[in-house]
């Protein structure tokens, strides 16, 4: 349940605000009588609020200068303007010094809760984004460090919002690029614009110009229709160039001159149009070493360039694993309807053994992958992929090669309903309390009949496996990486039909 506080000195209108929010079920509503009266409030708060609705126009400080204090207590913190419509400048001006949005008296409460709601998505894209740790330079001085801590994260994304200019966001292949690119647009003063994103990788270099400026009936062969290109397509919002290393010299230029210029000729007209649309662009490419060798333009790179966001590779952070394994599972649970609460010490240290080389892309695929193999309420490393396994030079047929990545130094990740992160750091001994899991390392000093734990994990992989993909061999040789005819074999031995599992 989210917490709310209402600033007003109109007590009808808190009263008004109030209803309709409790009615919802979804908010813990408190109440201010003007700004200052919010600033105790806010600091007696014990969790802090999530989202302040601020009236305009109050006695003893105003809330243009409340929502000022309050961002400088808390930059994530989420707030709504309400204003008469004689103030709705001063409105404007609060969404540029950080507030959401506003809406005019007097309230809606459809209006209301659907703003809210947009407010809160656009602030869980900041959240899901938090471990991937972007690190802004502005004029080449690094202003905020590599870390997972969501108060900086939020800075950055705050930073970002309030401004006009381009933004170059630059990473490996998997690092979370476009979700950057996203949240900087949907908590700007764009969020109701549209977000076009656009590969530039993925077009032909004789289709780029069509597709990016539109062309006119009749322009060239085949155009029997007027299009719209994607700059008029995005008017008012926000054009993600993806992969911008990756665009054509000639369009280098033509984009070029859209941002010095902000003008645009769609291909085979005579007439110019106006553009106002943000340019966020990205790339995994060295634009530096391509401005040496000539094929990227240094112009360009200097307009795009303004502030540019860094995002570092999954191996260079990988404490911050752990927080993303815990995003992954209660995103899985819901996409599959499952309920795995957590990861076991095995798993999570073979996981950090791993290099990532497609990063945080990679971890989200070998997370999913152990949702659909994985029978109980906790991956284990049988559910990891084989691939990874070998990768990091563990064989589950030879259990004594978990002894390598010392499991009792390192925390499970648990996940329970309701609470965001359990005792990530394994400082807690009662972090799994109340899930009744034992980690699978315990295993590791008990005497083995090799060949007779070598069959059991056998069949019990090949009977999960074959249940994940109802009985389906073609798939289950595929996703479980067994060759069909060695799959054939070990159902064969051990007796298991697998109609019975369709």
């Amino acid at each position: 349940m989210l917490k709310v506080l209402v600033v007003d000195d109109d007590q009808g209108l808190r009263l008004s605000v109030k209803s309709a929010l409790v009615s919802s079920n979804r908010f813990a509503v408190d109440e201010a009588f003007d700004g200052i009266n919010a600033l105790e409030k806010y600091e007696a708060s014990n969790p802090k609020y999530d989202i302040v609705i601020l009236d305009v126009d109050m006695p003893r400080l105003n809330g243009l200068e409340t929502l000022k204090k309050l961002k400088e207590k808390d930059v994530g913190l989420i707030v709504i303007m309400l204003t008469a419509n004689a103030t709705v400048q001063d409105a404007v001006q609060a969404v540029k010094d950080g507030a959401y949005n506003y809406l005019s008296k007097p309230v809606s409460a459809d209006e209301l809760l659907v703003l809210i709601e947009k407010a809160v998505e656009a602030h869980r894209l900041i959240s899901s984004i938090a471990a991937s740790s972007p690190v802004l330079l502005e004029e080449g001085r690094k202003i905020i460090g590599s870390n997972s801590h969501m108060q900086k994260v939020f800075n950055i994304i705050h930073k970002l919002a309030q401004v006009e200019t381009p933004v170059l966001i630059r990473g490996a292949s998997g690092t979370g690029k476009e979700l950057v690119a996203r949240a900087i647009h949907f908590n700007s003063s764009r969020k109701d614009g549209k977000f076009v994103a656009i590969n530039c990788s993925a077009i032909p270099e004789n289709l780029f110009e069509s597709e990016l400026f539109g062309h006119e009936k009749g322009s060239f062969t085949g155009a029997d229709q007027r299009k719209v290109g994607k700059f008029q397509f995005a008017e008012g919002g926000t054009l993600f160039l993806d992969e911008v290393g990756d665009m054509p010299a000639l369009m280098q230029v033509k984009i070029l001159r859209v941002l010095q210029e902000k003008m645009f000729t769609p291909v085979g007209s005579n007439r110019e149009f106006p553009t106002n649309v943000r340019i966020i662009a990205a790339t995994n490419r060295p634009l530096e070493e391509m401005i040496q060798k000539g094929t990227f333009r240094e112009d360009l790179f200097y307009r795009l360039n303004v502030v540019p966001v860094i995002l570092p590779a999954l191996a260079e952070r990988k404490d911050d694993i752990d927080r993303m394994i815990q995003n992954f599972i209660k995103k899985f649970n819901e996409t599959h309807r499952k309920t795995i609460r957590g990861i076991s010490h095995d798993a999570l240290n073979i996981l950090k053994k791993h290099n990532w080389p497609g990063n945080i892309r990679e971890l989200e695929n070998v997370i999913e992958h152990a949702f659909v193999l994985e029978s109980s309420q906790v991956i284990t490393p049988i559910s990891l992929p084989e691939s990874l396994l070998e990768a990091v030079g563990v064989d589950l047929l030879k259990p004594e090669t978990l002894q390598f990545f010392k499991p009792s130094q390192t925390a499970s990740v648990a996940v329970d309903p309701g609470i965001d992160v359990m005792d990530l750091d394994g400082d807690d001994d009662n972090s799994s309390e109340g899930l009744a899991i034992e980690s699978d390392s315990s295993s590791v000093n008990e005497n083995f009949d090799f060949n007779a734990q070598k069959e059991a994990f056998e069949k019990e992989f090949i009977i999960k496996a074959l249940k994940a993909f109802r009985g389906r061999i073609n798939q289950t040789a595929l996703h479980a990486n067994i060759p069909k005819k060695t799959l054939l074999r070990k159902i064969e031995k051990y007796g298991i039909v697998a109609k019975d599992f369709q």
